[in-house]
């Protein structure tokens, strides 16, 4: 026990302190060595400075409240919050002289200090602080740390409250003005045209090829006897824009910059804002929207029906890098999606067998688009896998296997936008629609994609539907 405390107080003396007991144990044994009664005196005083100020703030008895208040708690990675903490003294005496220290997440940047002298009792201490969102994540603000120094500043004495507060750092959402080429995207949520369907008969009734998860009382018995495969009835239902965004997530897949520079380049970060915007402009204008990533669908939580905008934002600002090595299971989740939209992919660094293994997955009427990462423009702005650059025969084998990864795509009937690093979302969204803006077409690393992209399969007779449809032609 009495180790323990002499443990604990040789901890809470500060550098001045320490200095102090060094130089008292020094005069000490100068006075006993040359037997001068004046340096043993002294050393004496210089050592009971620490002992009695160690006793003074053992002594100093406090009770302190805190309050956290984050505005807004919620905000676009980039923006600034402020924050409000107030320091309330519930004791019945005043406090003595207080370093506070917030507890912040390194992402977050510095920890703020602050110095609050004489507190009366009662009384409440606001102490403001300005945070910069660099990154995307949940974080957790607090608690506050409280130090209690002696005026000679020889001791110091710590504490820590228990109360937090919780700030959400969301991607940023660039507006998106059209739908991007993809006709049909606008939509109004259901409220607009209906399709009708079996208006014939039955033998004019329209019908498609059987999907997992159909409703069996809608086999079309007749059709399937007739074609050898089984068919399901179309009946009418409401028109409504549909689509499904697959986000690669890989670690692997995705280059970055240093985590020193401000702007570092950084793939990830570039394709999950180009997701949160494609997101919420097409929820917006009333699409049913189904997210995918390599690692499976992002649901709702607690399976309250289908992602709004501002739950997409939640997900994607807790989305980390996956450990998949490949796009198996993301591609798998697309397929049994069976969504009747388009598919808008963005892609990082993708080989041929990732592609084709994605343009399989992908039968619908819609004119799918992949987004993929300029390797060689990312690699000139100094993103890289690792802390070292690669080498000049791994930097030719990472751009050849994504320059084959478009032909494969390109050959499958996908529009293919290879996005740079000084490119942002809305200006290949323009791409998209055939309007190349001022500052994608000064770059001119964006191939032309073709106007009317050839299906993965033959496509039928009748006239194709809107990429955002849902159903087979009337």
């Amino acid at each position: 026990m009495a180790r323990t405390r002499l443990a604990d107080a040789a901890s809470s003396l500060t550098l001045r302190g320490r200095c102090l007991v060094a130089a008292g144990v020094t005069l000490l044994l100068l006075g006993a060595v040359l037997g001068e009664r004046a340096l043993v005196q002294l050393a004496l005083f210089v050592l009971a400075l620490p002992v009695v100020s160690a006793v003074g703030v053992a002594r100093q008895r406090f009770r302190v409240a805190t309050r956290r208040t984050v505005t807004p708690a919620r905000l676009p990675r980039g923006g600034d919050a402020d924050v409000l903490v107030e320091v309330a003294n519930t004791d019945r005496r005043s406090g003595g002289l207080w370093l506070l220290t917030e507890q912040l997440p390194a992402e977050l940047g510095r920890r703020p200090q602050f110095v609050v002298e004489g507190l009366g009792s009662g009384s409440t201490a606001p102490l403001r602080y300005r945070l910069h969102g660099a990154r995307r994540g949940r974080f957790t603000l607090g608690p506050l740390r409280l130090r209690l120094v002696d005026p000679f500043g020889l001791v110091l004495r710590t504490a820590a409250g228990s109360d937090t507060a919780a700030l959400l750092v969301v991607p940023r959402v660039r507006p998106l003005q059209g739908t991007g080429g993809l006709s049909g995207a606008g939509g109004n949520g259901g409220e607009g045209a209906r399709r009708s369907i079996a208006v014939h008969g039955e033998d004019d009734v329209s019908t498609r090829e059987y999907r997992y998860g159909d409703d069996l009382r809608l086999v079309h018995w007749r059709a399937t006897a007739r074609t050898g495969e089984l068919m399901v009835r179309l009946e009418e239902r409401p028109w409504r824009a549909a689509a499904t965004l697959f986000l690669d997530t890989r670690a692997t897949a995705h280059l970055a910059g240093g985590r020193g520079a401000p702007q570092a380049p950084d793939t990830l970060e570039w394709a999950v804002e180009a997701a949160a915007s494609i997101g919420v402009h097409l929820l917006q204008r009333g699409a049913a929207l189904r997210v995918v990533t390599d690692a499976g669908e992002l649901t709702a939580p607690l399976g309250r029906g289908s992602l709004g905008p501002e739950e997409l934002l939640d997900r994607f600002a807790e989305l980390e890098p996956s450990r998949y090595p490949g796009l198996q299971v993301g591609v798998e989740t697309l397929r049994r999606a069976a969504v009747d939209g388009p598919a808008i992919c963005l892609l990082g660094l993708v080989g041929p067998e990732d592609v084709t293994a994605l343009a399989r997955a992908r039968s619908g009427p819609g004119s799918d688009v992949a987004v993929v990462v300029d390797a060689a423009a990312w690699l000139d702005a100094g993103a890289t896998r690792s802390r070292r650059p690669l080498s000049a025969g791994a930097r030719a084998q990472v751009v050849e296997r994504q320059e084959q990864a478009g032909t494969l795509l390109r050959s499958a009937g996908w529009q293919v936008v290879p996005v740079r690093p000084e490119q942002t979302i809305d200006q290949v969204w323009a791409r998209l629609g055939g309007r190349p803006s001022a500052a994608g077409a000064a770059t001119g690393s964006v191939h032309p994609a073709p106007v009317h992209p050839a299906p993965v399969h033959p496509a039928p007779v009748h006239p194709a539907p809107s990429p955002f449809s849902t159903g087979a032609p009337a």
